[in-house]
């Protein structure tokens, strides 16, 4: 008579699987001792679990305990999306949706969760600021597993760069005056640089230009550099 029966991920380390944090509330056991059948359920598979499992028994004569080997090797294939570190605007991207297994299946690409009209394994295209975005893939017939999405941050220089004034209408004597820098980047520019139209060097420096107490030296046209 059978007294336990569980089974291990290491023959060299008789450990029932449900003893093991990562494994315990993936693991389910369903046994028909009458038609002797054993399974084990592997809930949330990853490719951590590409191991060897056996099945494992304990009899009521004399304790005798034996381990089904070889067991059953599990073979666990994942998908990822392979992508550059650094996307510049206006270069050509290539997004490879890489797995581990031969699939000859199409793929299906997904940005921020919306299927794209790809299906190959490299995503390739001429890369836009709008391109930006969380990138996936999956497997034809298999889009409940998808791969983790990738974030892309495609990278521009300042673009669009306009002034704005504190102030609207008749500026006189004596007021307070603050310019603002506007400017379109990523990542947002870091150094700004204000010049007046016939001055040699730069006025001043930062995202915002105040002028305090404002007098007739000061009129004329003024402009920002984003860097």
């Amino acid at each position: 008579n059978l007294t336990d029966t569980f089974w291990i991920n290491n023959p060299n380390e008789i450990k029932n699987l449900k003893e093991y944090p990562e494994y315990k509330d993936r693991v389910e056991y369903i046994e028909d001792r009458q038609n002797k059948t054993a399974v084990l359920r592997l809930h949330n598979v990853t490719e951590n679990d590409n191991i060897e499992y056996c099945f494992r028994f304990i009899t009521a004569t004399e304790g005798h305990k034996w381990t089904g080997k070889p067991g059953i090797q599990l073979h666990v294939s994942g998908l990822q999306v392979q992508a550059p570190q650094l996307v510049l605007e206006k270069e050509t991207l290539n997004l490879t949706c890489r797995t581990t297994c031969n699939l000859t299946d199409r793929f299906i690409w997904y940005k921020n969760g919306q299927a794209l009209k790809f299906t190959s394994d490299i995503l390739q295209f001429q890369s836009v600021r709008s391109d930006s975005g969380r990138y996936s893939c999956a497997v034809r017939g298999h889009e409940h597993l998808p791969s983790p999405a990738v974030s892309i941050s495609v990278v521009y220089p300042p673009q669009n760069t306009s002034v704005s004034v504190s102030r609207s209408g008749e500026i006189v004597e004596g007021d307070s005056v603050t310019l603002n820098c506007i400017s379109d980047s990523n990542p947002p520019a870091l150094n700004f640089s204000w010049f007046k139209e016939n001055e040699p060097s730069a006025v001043g420096s930062g995202q915002s230009f105040s002028i305090s107490s404002f007098n007739s030296s000061f009129s004329g046209r003024f402009y920002c550099e984003a860097q």
